[in-house]
């Protein structure tokens, strides 16, 4: 069996944040073209059924899988009690599905689906928020473990784990055999960080990688003028690899030379009405085939 997997996002095609973003693009168009570009994962999606098997048919009739789904956590804002009771059917959807691997992302205090500017108005945890989260995790993720799964912690704009400081003061209070690192570039890049000191601290608890690039001068338009992160998705700051300024050939070197094992994800969600979600697809797959010979 290969190392690395390549899989994409439906994001691309279907936002879940913004509906009016690809909302007329069904299912079964979106995993269609998926595969035709070439990937062999997907994550989960809206539109995606909710039964597991009929998922898995329309998966394995186009040689697909998934590979993860995005959990939200309210660990910093509900009682634990609270947030496992919605994360075991969450696992369960998802280990029948065949991922092994799941996203989570704490949404206490979040902005990201706000009108909010989205680096002035970026939430700070308290102490004790931080200690609920980290100790949520690791309750969390031995509630993975129980499964054979991982709980990988996905940093994000417009959230109280979105820096490089902040990924340091998770990774450094939670188990590592409980919480990996779902890394992902374009959340680092357009948080202001340099994602490549990052990757190498954390290399040995990466799970799970989020392949998404950034276009730059609409970062800064973002900063300057004030934008919500919904605002900059719609303007089309975040873009496939190879499309952006992200340098992605010292990621997939360290990567391979760690003998990471597990997906690499693209991920860049766009509006499908300005980029074609096929053709950047496709655009994507001959990326990382010419820059990483996967």
């Amino acid at each position: 069996m290969e190392p690395i997997h390549l899989g994409i996002a439906p994001i691309g095609w279907t936002n879940d944040d913004l509906p009016e973003l690809g909302g007329g693009i069904p299912f079964e168009q979106c995993i269609s073209e998926m595969a035709l570009a070439g990937f062999t994962g997907t994550e989960v999606g809206n539109k995606y059924p909710k039964d597991p098997g009929i998922l898995n048919k329309a998966l394995k009739l186009r040689g697909l899988t998934v590979c993860n789904g995005w959990f939200s956590s309210f660990l910093t804002t509900k009682p634990y009690e609270e947030v496992e009771a919605a994360f075991i059917p969450h696992r369960d959807f998802l280990y029948a599905t065949g991922a092994r691997i799941i996203g989570a992302a704490e949404q206490g205090h979040s902005i990201q689906g706000q009108a909010q500017p989205i680096f002035e108005a970026k939430p700070v945890f308290t102490d004790a928020e931080w200690g609920r989260l980290c100790e949520g995790l690791n309750r969390l993720g031995k509630k993975a473990a129980e499964k054979g799964m991982h709980l990988t912690y996905h940093h994000h704009m417009g959230t109280g784990v979105q820096t490089a400081a902040e990924i340091d003061r998770l990774m450094e209070n939670t188990d590592p055999l409980l919480v990996g690192l779902l890394y992902d570039t374009g959340h680092l890049v357009f948080s202001g960080e340099d994602h490549l000191p990052v990757l190498a601290k954390w290399i040995l608890r990466i799970r799970h990688v989020h392949l998404k690039d950034m276009r730059s001068a609409l970062r800064e338009k973002a900063k300057n003028e004030g934008w919500s992160f919904l605002e900059a998705v719609k303007a089309g700051v975040f873009t496939v690899p190879g499309d952006g300024c992200v340098d992605f050939v010292p990621v997939f070197h360290a990567l391979k030379e760690a003998r990471y094992q597990g997906w690499w994800v693209v991920e860049a969600e766009q509006d499908p009405a300005k980029a074609n979600p096929l053709e950047y697809a496709i655009n994507a797959r001959r990326y990382i085939k010419e820059k990483a010979g996967i």
